[in-house]
């Protein structure tokens, strides 16, 4: 692990391996253990996965805003490897952070790796769930959060819920979001609510993107990643069977080898340190 000073904060960030480094971006409420299932890529990338601010052993204020968590990565990445451009990844939360690390620091990113998440910003109707969330978490503490999440992110079909992997996913999964501070639990989902609709921004890019969805996801359904990724020009979008929301963690040899695929096809430019 290393500790990564910014201006107003720490950012503890997990470093392993060598070679093109690979920025993974965890998603809410959880922290850099989400990624654990692609140790095995740590012969082939430099691994930096840090524990976004305010959530796992990151000091430092709850996060304000997406943009704020995306200029945060950036920085860690400069601090980490300076010079390089890096693969980015992330997952639900992590996923809008990556995007906004394209759009606001382009020339630290190799390619986009977009997993189970969505360009387009929440409706009036998610919005309002997600404040009234906040609300039971401030009330009742982050065990409301396990309670009303866990059941959605994992796949539900009976082949899935059999995965030997299964209950260490879970196990892990629940200890993440109970471990998450309130303050940061309540930040983070008024962040998510005021995340702006990224459409647009996406409809020109030029950076390569794999987008990553499980096909049993029900947040970001297949459908809704297909959308986006018709958006993005050059985009390709892979399907993970007998997985929900959690793809990294419950299908790590399928989306480790989507990823391997992804990166190993960029042309040798992007790859350019």
């Amino acid at each position: 692990m290393r500790d990564v000073p910014l201006a107003d904060t720490t950012l503890r960030v997990h470093d392993v391996g060598g070679g093109e480094p690979l920025l993974l971006l965890h998603g809410f409420p959880l922290d850099h253990r989400m990624w654990s299932g692609q140790e095995a890529l740590a012969g082939r990338h430099r691994l930096l996965a840090p524990d976004q601010r305010g959530f796992g052993r990151s000091g430092g204020s709850a996060p304000s805003s997406v943009e704020q968590l995306a200029d945060d990565a950036a920085a860690a990445l400069t601090a980490l490897a300076p010079g390089a451009r890096a693969v980015v990844c992330g997952l639900s939360l992590g996923g809008y952070v990556a995007q906004h690390v394209a759009i606001r620091h382009p020339d630290l990113v190799a390619a986009l790796v977009l997993v189970d998440t969505k360009l387009e910003a929440d409706t009036p109707d998610a919005r309002a769930a997600r404040h009234d969330l906040a609300a039971r978490v401030q009330h009742a503490g982050t065990r409301v959060l396990a309670e009303a999440m866990l059941p959605r992110l994992f796949a539900a079909s009976a082949v899935a819920r059999c995965s030997p992997q299964r209950g260490a996913a879970e196990a892990l999964v629940r200890a993440m979001i109970l471990g998450t501070p309130v303050a940061t639990g309540t930040a983070a989902l008024a962040a998510l609510a005021a995340r702006p609709d990224m459409t647009g921004a996406f409809a020109t890019g030029t950076v390569p993107t794999l987008l990553v969805c499980g096909a049993e996801d029900v947040i970001t359904p297949p459908e809704r990643m297909a959308a986006d990724a018709a958006v993005i020009p050059g985009a390709r979008l892979a399907v993970v069977p007998r997985c929900g929301h959690m793809t990294p963690l419950e299908d790590p040899a399928a989306f480790n080898a989507l990823l391997t695929e992804f990166v190993d096809g960029l042309p040798r430019r992007e790859r350019r340190a």
